[in-house]
C-alpha cells in the first residue's frame, strides 16, 4: 500500500512539472503565431516546374 502512495505522489509531482512548463511556455509567447496559416499560404514560394506555359 505504501508503494501506491509513492506512485501517487510521484505522478502529482510530474503533472505539476508539466503544468508549470506549459504555463511558462504560454507566458513566454511560445504559442503565438505571428503570421497565421492563412497568411503563410499567400507567400508560397514553391513554383511547380512541371507546368508548361
Amino acid at each position: 500500500m505504501s508503494a501506491l502512495y509513492i506512485m501517487i505522489a510521484a505522478s502529482l509531482l510530474v503533472a505539476g512539472f508539466f503544468l508549470l512548463a506549459f504555463v511558462w511556455s504560454v507566458n513566454s509567447d511560445q504559442f503565438d503565431d505571428k503570421e497565421g496559416a492563412a497568411m503563410r499560404m499567400l507567400y508560397d514560394n514553391n513554383i511547380d516546374k512541371t507546368i508548361q506555359e
